[in-house]
Parts: C-alpha cells; structure tokens; sequence
C-alpha cells in the first residue's frame, strides 16, 4: 500500500528534493496534492508529472492554472487562496504532509494538518518559531506525528534515544515536560556552516550584496533562508524551533560552527558520550528519513567517503559578527510572543534587504529596534500570533521607511 503525499510548497527547494525522493520509490509513495503561490506554470508541470489529484495556488489563478496546464490532466481539482491552502493540508486522502513553505505563510497550513492527525513533516520552521509548544500539545492531542525535515533537527532526532523520540515526536504525550534526565541527554549541539561571510571581515559586512548573501557555500536553498543563514538567523529560529521539538531548554541547545557542513548536529549524554549524525549536505537525506521512518531507505544521494573527509573544523560563532544569533537565544530565554516578533521583523527586514532598501548588517538593527518597541505577550494562541505578526510588520516597515538613508 502506498501512502498519499501532500507537499505544501511545492516548486521550492524542498518541494524539488521531496519530489525527487517519492519518484524513487513510486512503489511506496505517491503524490495527492500540491501547493504553490504564484509558481503556477512550474507547479502545472509538476502536477502533471507526478499525477497529483489536487493543487493549492495562490487566490484569482485558477484560469491561469488550467492554462498552463496545455489541455494534460483536465481533472486536477484546483483550490485558491488561504482557504484552500487550508483545506489541502487537512484532506482526509493524504496520509503525509510535508510543508516546505517559506515563513509565517505556512503557520496555518501546518496547523491544520497537525490538527487533522496527519504525519506532518516539516521543513518550514517558522510554525515552530511562532507557536511552537502550542503545536506540540496540538499533536498530542490530534495523535499526529511530527518529523523534522531541517537538517539539523532530523540529525538530533536520529541521535536521540528511541523512548524519548517517540514520546516527543512519533506518538506525542505531553510535550511541555522536559524528561532529559531520564533518558540521559545532557544537551543539544546543532551546527551551523558560517555562510558565505563566516571569514569576511566585520567591517566591510556593510556593502555585501543580496546575491552574495543568497551564495551559500554549501547547501542549494531559498533565497530567503539562504540570506538566514548569512546573517545566522537561521541557525538562531533553529534553536527556537528545537527547544519547542525536543521540551529542552535554550541553555540546553549549544550552537557551533563547522564550515564543512558533515556533521548536522550532535547529543551529548550524562556519561560524556556524542552521538553525531553525518551525511552529504544534501537535503533528500532528512526528507527520506522522514517519509520513510522508521525504515531506512535509499535518498539518491553522494556517499561520504570517510577517509577523504580530512579535518573537521568545530569552533564557537561570534555573536558580534553575527548579532542575529545573539538576539534569537535572548528571545528564546523571553518565550511568549517574542518569538513572533523576531521572526516577522526578520522577514520585513530580510525582504528589505533583497529590495536594495537596507544594508545587511541593518536586518539585526531593525530587528532589534522592534523587539525594544513592541510588548511581549504571555498568551499564545493562534488569534494572538497572527495579531502580533501583524504589528509587527507593520512596526519594522515603519521604522525602515522612516530610518535616514532607506527607501
């Protein structure tokens, strides 16, 4: 029996990996819906290749849809807007959901199909960010299984012990309650490559380019969450969505630099010992090992070769050099709503940036400068968090509009 797919995001870099994967085994996995904004002639060639029932797009696109789809599959059943997006991940014919969406966007999609007690695997790390324990108790009380598709988290989750795994994530019970000391897990590391600048001098970090931001040196991703990963907030809302993941604490997740980009994370346990994941950096590992779990399978991907490796650099990240980092772990310490406002002003100043309105080193400086206006609220449901982003947009958008030098 195979089981149904639904991939929410699919012309992105995440979609592609996971496309790559279900057509290797065929046998086991078949695709029944997909989403896209505004991609719509690439995820018209996509649903014809891999024979989706369903597709999700952005509102008003539906003729635009069917044109692009050249008279192949006519039967493809299109659903707009954020209604839609909704319904697709909650449809009762689909088993898995997969949600590569990039930022808040994916919040609610990935709510539902949590809520609909699908096995939901998420690559989109800003649902977590924002209400990240909220969804955990979700899952719980769905019976939904939660499976990181972040490199990172995927690697820790390979590294845990399989009684603490399976009650935090495969069959979720109370997630608010961190049982480190039964199991013998003393902390989290996760790894981080540096990104393109992790040698750049400080000071000239002012007059880097979009398109140099965007080049990471290792992993094929996103604009959007390659430019993270420059200024290392990728690597801070990592450290979010980990201790929502894994009911740890954020003194508990330590973060290190390790520019080859091999080992993914680490656990490291009472009696001394580290358990690490290694792999290529190659996103179809921790997409395979999430649709296929418990079971290994294979990803398509380079194998290591262990004697070619050579050194494995490891050193602690400069929060001076990258400031982001430094505010993600003040926020995760806050909790309640500060999440939130890291994340929508990071995505206002992430985007003003790639419009040429910002400098880079400014992204930190008007995220910080919006974590000191707005007020922190304790009280998280989903209402609120849609509310705070909100304002939060509109808080950054002011304050680089009305910054001397900004457009």
């Amino acid at each position: 029996m195979t089981d149904q797919v639904t991939i929410l995001g699919a012309t992105g870099s995440i979609g592609r990996n996971t496309l790559d994967v279900i057509f290797r085994h065929r046998e086991r996995f078949q695709v029944w819906g997909l989403s896209a904004q505004s991609r719509v002639e690439k995820l018209a060639g996509i649903a014809v290749e891999s024979g989706a029932k369903v597709v999700s797009i952005g509102a008003g696109r539906t003729r635009e849809f069917r044109c692009a789809l050249n008279g192949q599959q006519t039967d493809i059943r299109v659903v707009e807007g954020e209604a839609g997006l909704k319904h697709l991940a909650e449809m009762p014919e689909s088993e898995v959901v997969v949600t590569g969406i990039v930022g808040a966007a994916g919040l609610v999609p990935t709510l539902s199909a949590i809520r609909a007690g699908k096995k939901v695997l998420i690559a989109n790390k800003e649902p977590l960010v924002m209400m990240g324990p909220e969804i955990m108790r979700e899952a719980a009380l769905s019976g939904a299984t939660v499976i990181p598709l972040d490199s990172e988290h995927n690697a820790v989750l390979q590294c845990l012990p399989v009684s603490f795994r399976d009650e935090s994530l495969i069959c979720p019970t109370n997630p608010s309650t961190s049982r480190l000391e039964e199991h013998g897990i003393e902390k989290v590391i996760l790894t981080a490559s540096g990104g393109p600048f992790l040698y750049f001098p400080t000071e000239e970090l002012d007059n880097v380019t979009p398109e140099q931001a965007a080049a990471h040196p290792k992993w094929n991703m996103g604009k959007k969450i390659s430019i993270d990963s420059a200024t290392m907030m990728n690597k801070g809302l990592e450290l979010i969505e980990a201790c929502a993941l894994f009911s740890i604490e954020p003194s508990r997740v330590e973060i290190v630099v390790h520019p080859q980009s091999i080992v993914h994370s680490l656990v490291e346990y009472s009696d001394g010992s580290l358990l690490a994941q290694m792999a290529s950096p190659d996103m179809r590992i921790p997409i395979v090992n999430a649709l296929g779990y418990p079971d290994r399978i294979s990803s398509g991907s380079e194998r290591l070769d262990v004697g070619q490796l050579g050194v494995l650099e490891f050193k602690e990240p400069d929060e001076r050099h990258f400031p982001c980092l430094r505010l993600a772990r003040e926020v995760a310490e806050t909790g309640g709503t500060a999440p939130v406002i890291l994340n929508a002003a990071n995505e206002i100043a992430v985007d003003a940036f790639c419009n040429g309105r910002i400098r880079f080193t400014q992204i930190s400086e008007f995220v910080d400068r919006t974590l000191q206006i707005l007020p922190v609220l304790i009280r998280r449901d989903l209402e609120t968090v849609l509310e705070v982003d909100l304002k939060t947009r509109r808080v950054t958008k002011d304050l680089i509009m009305s910054a001397p030098g900004t457009a």
